[in-house]
Parts: structure tokens; C-alpha cells; sequence
């Protein structure tokens, strides 16, 4: 099965679409196809970049359709599940609840039933796009940047949610602060989480 649109990008890169775009990822990590030189994982797409002095268009579009065919979707079983203890209170949490048209509690509440998934990690060491947000808590991202988001802010951003793992610019709206890790050098394993990992939130007590 590949139900896969691929496409070019210029003269060095193939655009991948495929609901299987997280699973062709983990498979070019683990087995690297020749003059691959970086894999760019988004919501159901992955852009693929390669050395055209190594490989062409057509020859690694083939490797990776092939691919493909062999892929199955990632089980259930095969992911972790995250509860993390947020304390609700960001500064963009009543302006978000208003968005939302739902009281702050309500909105709280909703956060906290939301089952998300890490759609894919990146921006910084450890940030992970959590997907999976119901429609009213879908926030605008802020119109200008903040220069400075303290690490451990939950945040919202267009259909995404996201906690920052340490202290970087940042332009979506942050509703509340967790004291979880999400990247740590000294542990075996640095991520909290993978790709395809469920996430929910709740209250801290």
C-alpha cells in the first residue's frame, strides 16, 4: 500500500504525502536510501533532500514509492502515552478561552480531555507538534513573535499544541506551564517522546 503523492521540490528535494510520512520516516532513519541527505517530517508529508551528483528524481522516487509498499501504519502498542501536570495560567489563557467562546474552567477542562499525538519533533531539541487539538481550541498565532517563551510553556498554535522545552522566541499562545523535562542530555534516552506518542494534559495538583 502507498496511497503516496510525490512530487519535486526544486532540483535537490521530493515531496512526499502519505498518511505513512511518519512511518518512511523512522525507515530512512533506520535503512538510509542512497544520497539522502535530510528527511523534513510534517503533518502526513516529508520532504525528502537529496545529492542530485548521488541519485535522481526518478531513481529515489522509485526507492522511496518501494518503500513505501512495504510500510505498514505504527500500532497503538507501539507508542507511549505522556500525562503531563500543567499549572493553567499563561497569559494568553482568558484571551484563548474567549476565542474559544467557552468559560476558563471549560476551557481547562477541554484541554485536559484532548487526546493528542506527536505528529513529528522539531524547531528545537525536544519540541514535539502535538496534534489532535478539537476545532475551538485551534488559537491564531500571535501577530508578533514573543522574544523570550520561559521554558515549560504549554502553548497553542494554529491547529497545534506544544510545550517549549527551554527559553526560545515563540509565537503561539501560551496557556499554562509544566514542569516536565522534555530533553535532557544526561538521560539515556533525551526525548520524553516520539513520533507517534499520545499526550494529554492535566491540572497539576
Amino acid at each position: 500500500m502507498t496511497g503516496a503523492d510525490i512530487t519535486p521540490l526544486g532540483d535537490a528535494a521530493l515531496v512526499v504525502r502519505s498518511p505513512l510520512a511518519r512511518e518512511l520516516l523512522a525507515d530512512l532513519t533506520a535503512r538510509p536510501l542512497s544520497g539522502v541527505r535530510e528527511a523534513v517530517p510534517a503533518l502526513d508529508v516529508l520532504t525528502v533532500l537529496y545529492d542530485p551528483l548521488t541519485t535522481s528524481a526518478e531513481d529515489l522516487g522509485a526507492g522511496l514509492t518501494a518503500r513505501l509498499a512495504d510500510l505498514q501504519p505504527a500500532r497503538a502498542g507501539d507508542a507511549s502515552t505522556h500525562v503531563l501536570p500543567v499549572t493553567f495560567g499563561g497569559p494568553d489563557l482568558a484571551w484563548c478561552a474567549a476565542h474559544a467562546g467557552l468559560s476558563v474552567t471549560d476551557f481547562v477542562r477541554a484541554m485536559c480531555e484532548a487526546n493528542l499525538t506527536v505528529a513529528f519533533l522539531g524547531f528545537t531539541p525536544g519540541f514535539a507538534f502535538l496534534t489532535g487539538l478539537p476545532k475551538p481550541l485551534r488559537m491564531p498565532r500571535l501577530d508578533a513573535p514573543r522574544e523570550r517563551v520561559p521554558a515549560g510553556s504549554v502553548a497553542l498554535g494554529g491547529p497545534w499544541a506544544g510545550v517549549y522545552p527551554r527559553e526560545t522566541p515563540g509565537g503561539w499562545r501560551i496557556v499554562g506551564r509544566t514542569e516536565a523535562v522534555l530533553f535532557n542530555l544526561q538521560r539515556p534516552e533525551p526525548l520524553l517522546w516520539r513520533a507517534g506518542d499520545r499526550v494529554r494534559f492535566e491540572v497539576q495538583r
